[in-house]
C-alpha cells in the first residue's frame, strides 16, 4: 500500500494507468517504430554505450515522474516503480509493434531483437511516462507546475535536458543530420546556431506557454537570458553531442564535422528544451 493516504490508488485506476500509458508510448514512439534507421540501430549501436544511454534514460524517467508521470506519486521509492512500470510499459509496446510489423522475427538472433527492443523503447517509455498528462489522466498544469517551483531552478534544467533528449534523440539516427552538415556552409551553421538561441529565448520568456518562467520585474532581463537561454542552449549542445556519441556518429570524425553536426542537432535539441515545460 502507498505511504501517502492521499495517492492510494484502486487496481482499476492503475490499470487505466498502464492503459493510457501503453497509449502513450504509441503516441511518442510510433514513427520510430516505422523508422528504417532505427530498425539498424538496435543491431550495429555500441553494446556498452547504449546500456550507458538507456541507465540515463531511466534516470529522465525518474525525474519526470516527479514532474507528471502516469500516476500521482509521493516519494523517490514511487518515482522509481513509477519509471520501472513505464519501461516495462514501453518494452512490450515496442516488441508488440515491431512483431506486427514484420520488422522483429523469431529466426532473428537474440541479441538483434534486444537491441531493436531496446533503442525503440526510449521514445516509448516516454511517451508512457506522460501519457497521464497527453492523454488526460488527470494532470493539471498546476500539478507540473508546483512540482517544477518545488525543485527549483535545478528542476527546470533538469526539463530541459529532458526534452532535449528526446527531440535529439528522435533526429539523431537519421542519415538526414549528416546530409544537412555537408550542405550547409559556416555562416548558414552560425546562423543557424543563432536562431536556436533566439527561438529557445522566445519560447521560454517571450511567448505565454502554460508553465513557462514568469517575468519578475526584480530579475533582470539579462540574467534571465543567462540563466535560462544560455544555459538551455548549452544543455542542448552537451546533450546533441553525447546522442551523437551513443550512436557512433562521432567516431573516426573531424573536430570541425563533429561541430557542425552538434550545431544542426542541437537545433531541434534547444526546441525541445523550451517546450519541455509544455510538454510534461
Amino acid at each position: 500500500m502507498r505511504a501517502h493516504p492521499s495517492l492510494v490508488t484502486s487496481n482499476g485506476d492503475y490499470a487505466a494507468g498502464l492503459a493510457r500509458a501503453f497509449g502513450g508510448a504509441l503516441l511518442f514512439g510510433l514513427p520510430l517504430l516505422m523508422t528504417m534507421e532505427m530498425w539498424a540501430l538496435g543491431f550495429y549501436a555500441h553494446p556498452l554505450r547504449m546500456l550507458i544511454f538507456l541507465v540515463v534514460n531511466f534516470v529522465i524517467l525518474v525525474g519526470l515522474s516527479r514532474f507528471g508521470g502516469f500516476e500521482r506519486t509521493a516519494n523517490l521509492f514511487e518515482d522509481v516503480l513509477d519509471a520501472l512500470a513505464a519501461m516495462a510499459v514501453a518494452v512490450f509496446a515496442s516488441a508488440l509493434i515491431l512483431a506486427i510489423l514484420g520488422i522483429m522475427t523469431p529466426d532473428m538472433k537474440l541479441d538483434e531483437i534486444v537491441g531493436k527492443v531496446a533503442i525503440q523503447s526510449v521514445p516509448c517509455s516516454f511517451g508512457a511516462m506522460l501519457a497521464r498528462k497527453q492523454l488526460g489522466g488527470g494532470a493539471s498544469d498546476a500539478d507540473a507546475i508546483q512540482a517544477e517551483r518545488s525543485a527549483g531552478y535545478a528542476g527546470q534544467l533538469f526539463l530541459m535536458a529532458a526534452g532535449a533528449l528526446f527531440l535529439a534523440f528522435n533526429l539523431s539516427p537519421t542519415e538526414e543530420m549528416l546530409l544537412i552538415e555537408v550542405m550547409m556552409s559556416p555562416w548558414q551553421t552560425l546562423l543557424l546556431v543563432i536562431l536556436s538561441i533566439l527561438m529557445l529565448d522566445a519560447f521560454v520568456y517571450g511567448v505565454g506557454f502554460p508553465g513557462q518562467e514568469e517575468r519578475l520585474g526584480e530579475v533582470h532581463r539579462a540574467s534571465h537570458f543567462l540563466r535560462y537561454t544560455i544555459a538551455g542552449y548549452g544543455i542542448a549542445i552537451l546533450v546533441s553531442l553525447y546522442v551523437l556519441w551513443t550512436f557512433g556518429r562521432t567516431d573516426g570524425a573531424e573536430l570541425s564535422q563533429i561541430a557542425f553536426t552538434t550545431a544542426v542537432l542541437a537545433f531541434p535539441a534547444a526546441i525541445g528544451a523550451a517546450i519541455a515545460r509544455l510538454v510534461v
